[in-house]
């Protein structure tokens, strides 16, 4: 069993930065897939990035490439997501997730999901 906890999103400017965070609980944590994923109002639940186990293969979705980077710290059991240049589209709920195989863009192949951290971007 995993617990995620998001964290940091906010208001921020067009044109700023946030950091969002992920805890997780579980001793097996490092072996997880992890995702981000957002979803807008009014709008479906959409892919963000992933990365793998390891760290060493990250993903974006081709729109947020070189705005958004995927991190984690299997130390502290966090997983990140460092947001720049935000733009008022970027507003969503974004949530992150962990899947015990091979991370995916697609959310049915994540077993665990965060509640979500508001993040508002205003123009």
């Amino acid at each position: 069993q995993v617990l995620l906890v998001e964290s940091g999103g906010e208001l921020v400017q067009a044109g700023g930065s946030l950091r969002l965070s992920c805890a997780a609980s579980g001793r097996t944590f490092s072996m997880y897939a992890m995702g981000w994923f957002r979803q807008a109002p009014g709008k479906e639940r959409e892919f963000v990035a992933r990365m793998t186990w390891s760290g060493r293969i990250t993903d974006y979705a081709d729109s947020l490439k070189g705005r958004f980077t995927i991190s984690r710290d299997s130390a502290k059991n966090t997983v990140y997501l460092q947001m720049n240049n935000l733009k008022p589209d970027d507003t969503a709920v974004y949530y992150c997730a962990a899947a015990r195989g091979i991370a995916t863009r697609l959310q049915g192949g994540y077993d665990y999901w965060g509640q979500g951290t508001q993040v508002t971007v205003s123009s």
